[in-house]
């Protein structure tokens, strides 16, 4: 009795503990779709994921926690602490990441934290990644999705002169910002790729869905931004302040993302069922 009263005010402290986190993990993911906006998705994504895993264990007796848990826990503990001096909150959502396993050990002991290593380890994809860390992909990206661009976009029979990350049309210039360097389908793209390839059968098919993720949403943006273009110079500069925009953004995550999903389909034959006669 008195191991379920601890327990329970242990999830208490935790859920108010991390309450300020959780809505600041809300607020990003639902800032706009070119922000973290896969990040939302991640949790539901594993409750499923831990539900399903731990389906095997049901009907099977009780066990005690283990203690090692704390060895998780403690140090995410403390690294809230120092994100409670600094309030950045990202250290703090880290930390989520970190106690969830240690909770899980406490609770439910080894094997069972064992089966649900990964989807336990996927919400790493939930977080979102400090600009800092990320500006220069966000470059890299912005000047491949330009060069590309410039190359088919005269195919289209539109003129076309490039100066650094910018597109200049007859229309007026067009800068390939941060927002459209495709960063966010690229981090969707490997959070699925990590999801599909979870389930995938054997590691050659494994190692193809997670190399594929970048290329194709590279790909993916590089179609969104021509598509773009093309559409500034046939219907006017205004689309770029409609919800064209906005849903151009989406739809390379509709194009990338479940070609992942099919590309880790399991394509072995089934066995034909053959009736007796």
């Amino acid at each position: 009795m008195w191991r379920s009263v601890g327990i329970c005010l242990l999830l208490v402290e935790l859920v108010l503990l991390y309450a300020p986190t959780v809505v600041f993990l809300w607020e990003r993911w639902t800032m706009s779709v070119w922000h973290n906006a896969h990040g939302a998705l991640v949790p539901p994504i594993v409750a499923f994921l831990v539900y399903h895993e731990l389906k095997p264990f049901r009907g099977r007796p009780a066990v005690r926690g283990s203690a090692w848990g704390f060895a998780l826990l403690v140090p995410a503990l403390l690294l809230h602490a120092v994100d409670a001096g600094m309030h950045t909150q990202l250290l703090a959502a880290t930390s989520i990441v970190i106690a969830l396993p240690g909770l899980s050990l406490l609770l439910i002991g080894v094997k069972r934290t064992r089966a649900i290593l990964f989807p336990l380890v996927f919400l790493v994809a939930a977080l979102p990644i400090p600009l800092g860390m990320t500006e220069q992909i966000h470059m890299q990206l912005r000047l491949i999705a330009t060069a590309a661009s410039a190359w088919i976009v005269p195919a289209l029979g539109i003129p076309v002169f490039v100066e650094g990350t910018t597109l200049h049309l007859a229309t007026g210039p067009l800068q390939i910002s941060d927002a459209c360097s495709g960063f966010s389908t690229l981090y969707a793209a490997g959070a699925v790729a990590l999801l599909t390839a979870y389930s995938t059968p054997g590691w050659k098919r494994k190692a193809f869905v997670l190399l594929a993720a970048a290329p194709l949403a590279i790909a993916a943006n590089i179609l969104r931004v021509v598509s773009l273009t093309a559409l500034v110079i046939w219907e006017g500069p205004w689309v770029l302040g409609s919800f064209i925009h906005p849903l151009s953004g989406m739809l390379t995550f509709a194009l990338a993302l479940p070609i992942i999903f099919w590309l880790g389909g399991d394509s072995r034959p089934r066995p034909v069922a053959r009736a007796d006669a």
